[in-house]
């Protein structure tokens, strides 16, 4: 009854209606300050938690449990500074299955000012980051010149900087063996597949047989003529080879077919030019690098044969090629380096001729999904190559250089993007 006439009495109703009206209100506008202020450290939380998990993914393949736990803790609060939170607590885990995984998780809780009136005296705070790296494995096939106009300009050391400079970038894309393979194709105009594997059922011999041996008749010195005059022709010994082979019979020379019989083997042939051996696809990374180190500039260009040696090496036999896991994703990549145009193959020595057999090996090569980089080093006014433009994957991937310091800039570019492949967020 007391209540009943209190409302009912209009002297003086207003102030004690404002004063509790007071409460809800009050607790209604400082809830909202409260809620804007949790939420403005919930994105700044959210996004401590997502830069310290980049942070972590550069070293977690090699940090303990501990040392990635106290790491995560450090990077978050570093990034992290407000007042109002407390009771921050940071989990990081770590795993290595089919790529790498960074997870990170976060709690904190914001202090509130006004819903305290309402019961309320904290907010939680909830924060998660996941980087994933390393899903994609990586196959390159370095396929470089080592013509002798390779010797001018500091042409030849230069590349051979860039390409060091590119094995690192590789190697430290790889967080664990057989995330990157490398395979090494120094050519000219032929390339050598290593003359200790002149007893390989892959090799053919009778061009080499046909130049290299002795007539029973020393006044003929090949075998055409020696068989000519009815002599007998003794070939040398096949372990006497220096390893270079020329092309495949065509249109093997534009193929990645394994070396079985007849026109797809490869022919031998004692070219006075011979490059350094081709190494096939390896992380033995002291290896590689040596290699590089014995390159050496000598003899005329074809860009074709490197090329489709450079595939074989990614795709067949007689390379051995690791099998690939199926929980990864592959990117084969080929990049052809050359400072000349074409001069001589097996069959010709006039530059269209030659042109139009690589056009063909590099139409192959990007129908099987493989990323073909060219980079002409044009430091003797050359036209510009239309082959090697036509012969990347697109136009960002083809590079005119005109000088050889350019080759560094140019490789650590390359190396860069396939570097970024290794890794997704």
């Amino acid at each position: 009854m007391l209540f009943k006439r209190f409302f009912k009495n209009c002297q003086g109703g207003v102030a004690p209606m404002l004063a509790l009206s007071l409460i809800p209100m009050v607790g209604m506008v400082g809830a909202a300050v409260d809620y804007s202020r949790a939420n403005s450290a919930r994105t700044a939380f959210q996004s401590a938690v997502d830069s310290a998990a980049l942070m972590l993914s550069k070293n977690a393949a090699t940090q303990s449990a501990g040392d990635l736990q106290t790491s995560a803790t450090n990077f978050v609060k570093a990034m992290f500074t407000r007042p109002e939170v407390s009771n921050i607590a940071v989990t990081a885990t770590y795993t290595s299955n089919n790529g790498s995984t960074v997870l990170l998780n976060g709690t904190a809780v914001v202090n509130t000012n006004f819903l305290g009136m309402l019961g309320y005296t904290k907010i939680d705070l909830k924060a998660n980051s996941t980087v994933t790296w390393g899903n994609t494995r990586l196959r390159v096939a370095l396929v470089l010149d080592n013509t002798g106009s390779m010797s001018s300009s500091s042409k030849m050391t230069a590349l051979k900087t860039a390409t060091q400079n590119l094995l690192t970038q590789l190697k430290k894309a790889a967080v664990t063996d057989g995330d990157v393979y490398v395979s090494i194709i120094p050519f000219s105009k032929d390339v050598n597949v290593g003359a200790s594997n002149y007893d390989q059922s892959w090799i053919r011999w009778d061009l080499w047989e046909a130049e290299n041996g002795k007539c029973s008749n020393n006044n003929y010195s090949t075998q055409s003529s020696c068989l000519n005059h009815n002599k007998t022709w003794t070939p040398d010994n096949h372990n006497t080879w220096n390893g270079c082979v020329t092309d495949r019979d065509q249109n093997f020379d534009t193929t990645n077919t394994a070396p079985v019989s007849g026109a797809n083997l490869y022919p031998a042939e004692q070219y006075s030019s011979c490059p350094t051996p081709v190494m096939g696809l390896s992380y033995d990374w002291t290896a590689l690098s040596s290699k590089v180190d014995a390159m050496q500039p000598n003899g005329n260009t074809n860009q074709g044969i490197g090329l489709q040696m450079g595939w074989q090496t990614l795709t067949a036999s007689p390379f051995t090629i690791p099998a690939k896991d199926s929980n990864y994703t592959y990117q084969d990549v080929i990049i052809l380096l050359t400072d000349g145009l074409n001069t001589e193959n097996r069959w010709y020595t006039n530059q269209s001729s030659i042109d139009n057999r690589q056009q063909k090996t590099c139409d192959n090569i990007k129908a099987a999904g493989i990323t073909l980089y060219t980079v002409q080093v044009n430091t003797g006014n050359d036209s510009t190559s239309t082959l090697l433009k036509n012969c990347a994957s697109s136009t960002s991937k083809f590079f005119l250089l005109t000088s050889a310091n350019q080759i560094v800039t140019t490789f650590n570019q390359i190396g860069t993007a396939l570097s970024n492949l290794r890794v997704t967020n």
